[in-house]
């Protein structure tokens, strides 16, 4: 079997012709869509991640603005309940200053009705055992009462006579107050029971009408007092006694 050489070359040289035109106008186009789609494909996968971590980034600081906000109302409710804690305490304060005001004044108004009660009870007393006395010496002894207090203020003086006497000082006069004018009788009574145990003082006489029913001896800075308020001080601690169960203590009138 001979080769024909000339249609070997032919066939070759066909072929690489066939090969040429395939690579210029079949391969070179498919290579380029594909590396064009690879290129593609890469740019989106790029896009992609940039898409992603803008998403995180997103995520990240949206959830930073939520741990803000979620800060920012927990300090507004701590602000809130301290102020809510701070009101409560300034009205419960108020409200207990108030009452405490309101329970002073209702104490003193207590305290000054009852002085006011104690004042007139003391003044009624007063003169209630006044008349019951000014009675009962009448009566039962014939006797009036300033003679009785005159002779009875007689005897303090010489019970007292050395106090008198350390409390008188330099003073030349004993004062003798009443609240009424004293009876002749009685003032000359005091005066020489006076005169007898100080014999270079005078005694002087002088009304009060705000003074209790009595007399008050004033020498010096000393002083001897026998008034119905010492009876009626008396009176009201052997009430008070009366009214304690348990306690027995005999009132005494109170001398100063």
């Amino acid at each position: 079997m001979s080769i024909d050489w000339i249609t070997v070359a032919a066939q070759i040289a066909n072929f690489l012709v066939l090969v040429w035109l395939l690579k210029r106008f079949l391969y070179r186009p498919i290579l380029d869509g594909i590396d064009a789609r690879e290129t593609e494909i890469t740019a989106r996968m790029q896009e992609a991640a940039l898409a992603k971590d803008e998403a995180a980034r997103t995520k990240a600081e949206y959830q930073g603005r939520l741990e803000k906000l979620a800060a920012e109302r927990e300090e507004a409710v701590a602000v809130a309940r301290q102020a809510a804690e701070a009101e409560r305490d300034a009205l419960l304060s108020e409200a207990r200053s108030r009452v405490d005001q309101e329970h002073r004044s209702l104490r003193t108004h207590l305290e000054e009705e009852t002085t006011r009660f104690t004042a007139q009870m003391h003044g009624a007393g007063a003169e209630a055992l006044l008349a019951l006395t000014r009675k009962a010496l009448e009566d039962l002894a014939d006797e009036t009462l300033e003679a009785r207090m005159a002779r009875h203020l007689a005897r303090k003086i010489k019970t007292l006579a050395g106090d008198l006497r350390r409390a008188r000082g330099q003073t030349a006069e004993a004062v003798v107050t009443s609240r009424e004018d004293l009876p002749p009788d009685a003032r000359d009574a005091i005066a020489a029971e006076l005169k007898a145990v100080f014999p270079d003082v005078d005694a002087a006489f002088r009304t009060d009408a705000a003074q209790a029913p009595g007399l008050v001896l004033r020498i010096g800075g000393g002083q001897v007092a026998w008034t119905v308020d010492s009876y009626i001080d008396g009176l009201e601690a052997l009430i008070q006694d009366k009214l304690a169960p348990g306690h027995k203590v005999k009132a005494q009138p109170h001398e100063q």
